[in-house]
């Protein structure tokens, strides 16, 4: 490693002011700084917070608390496909087909993401950070599994320049990036993101691939209890609270299952990357909407039983890596935890009552990355106000 870092030292004047590639010297720290630890350090006098944590170290804690995800999504990706066929595969045969259906859209999402970050920083003269490392692995996570490449790649382009770039780049984001994909997909291209046949592989046309949440849907469209119309055969899918922790199920690729998403919380909350606050009050919001619709339950969503919520679709995963973005999410302790609430409880209202989209956790987490600077200023005013008191007495 220390010849690769000599050669690059020796290339450096190349890409310095003056020099004859000094329009590409952002893209040339970019790779350095991916590859070794920055050697400029804090300059100015006077009080500094000094750490070991900078950027590229936090986004790839994400990374890695997103593994366990991936990977089960990966063999999930492959459960359903032989699931669908009828047909017995080993451990190593679904992971396999799984990894071939989820590597090009990693790929397709860090590629056409990562030219559109190198062509605003070029153009720019500005830093190309870390902060797509996360992103570029998000997408690609919150997709089904059949989604067309070309479908990720406009997404990707069309979040990086609309929820970013415009706004300053890494750190001046308003919206979540990857949200803002899937919702860009959601509106423009909706029957290959939602419905019965984009969540399973491979699956003969015959085969109905409905989520958890659209069947419930469809029961209360029925007037059928939720439970009721899935132990009628309806579905060719365990949908037992057992197979919705594990998350065996269909659904997007890294959604599924809530003990891997568990797994990646806990090392997000261990290394203080991730807010406790916003997954805690997202989790009490929920659970008190869920509560709320039980005691006045107009139709048979309403009285599905709450925890059925927090383990169901996207939520786990919203509320641990989409609501804790700490860019786009609130800043102030107590603005955390009222925005981490009515994320939750926002997301079980648009479940039960918006019969055009059962799951409401990716519009629920973008209506608060909107009003979070509106929470945090009513926060800080109510903070300043108790303080002039106490001067004031």
């Amino acid at each position: 490693m220390k010849f690769l870092h000599d050669l690059l030292e020796k290339q450096k004047p190349m890409f310095e002011k003056g020099g004859k590639l000094e329009q590409f010297y952002y893209l040339f720290e970019a790779g350095e700084t991916f590859l070794f630890t920055p050697s400029t350090v804090t300059k100015s006098k006077g009080v500094q917070v000094r750490d070991a944590v900078d950027l590229k170290r936090m986004m790839m804690t994400v990374v890695i608390a997103l593994v366990p995800a991936l990977l089960f999504g990966m063999w999930n990706v492959g459960e359903m496909h032989y699931l669908s066929l009828g047909e017995e595969a080993s451990f190593m045969d679904k992971f396999l087909h799984g990894l071939i259906i989820t590597i090009p859209v990693v790929l397709v999402a860090y590629t056409a993401g990562g030219l559109v970050e190198v062509a605003f920083g070029v153009i720019r003269k500005h830093p190309i950070n870390e902060g797509f490392l996360v992103t570029g692995m998000l997408i690609p996570l919150v997709m089904p599994p059949t989604i067309p490449l070309w479908q990720v790649a406009l997404a990707t382009v069309f979040a990086v320049l609309i929820a970013k770039e415009i706004f300053g780049g890494t750190g001046m984001n308003v919206l979540n990036i990857a949200l803002t994909a899937r919702a860009f997909l959601y509106f423009t291209y909706p029957g290959d993101i939602s419905g019965d046949t984009v969540w399973v592989s491979g699956a003969p046309d015959s085969f109905s691939g409905a989520t958890f949440l659209g069947l419930a849907q469809a029961a209360s469209n029925g007037g059928v209890a939720v439970t009721d119309y899935i132990a009628s055969g309806i579905t060719n899918f365990d949908f037992s609270v057992e197979s919705l922790v594990i998350g065996t199920i269909p659904g997007s690729i890294g959604e599924t299952s809530v003990i891997a998403i568990g797994i990646g919380a806990i090392i997000l909350l261990v290394t203080r990357v991730a807010s406790f606050r916003i997954m805690a009050g997202t989790v009490l919001g929920a659970i008190a909407m869920g509560l709320v619709m039980q005691a006045f339950a107009a139709n048979t969503y309403m009285s599905l039983p709450f925890y059925y919520h927090l383990i169901a679709g996207g939520f786990a995963f919203g509320a641990v890596f989409m609501a804790t973005d700490p860019v786009s999410a609130a800043h102030t302790g107590a603005g955390k935890w009222i925005y981490g609430v009515l994320i939750g409880i926002m997301t079980v209202i648009i479940r039960v009552w918006n019969p055009a989209y059962p799951e409401g956790i990716m519009l629920a987490i973008l209506l608060m990355n909107v009003m979070a600077p509106l929470i945090d200023y009513y926060v800080v005013n109510a903070n300043k106000k108790r303080r002039l008191k106490r001067a004031t007495v």
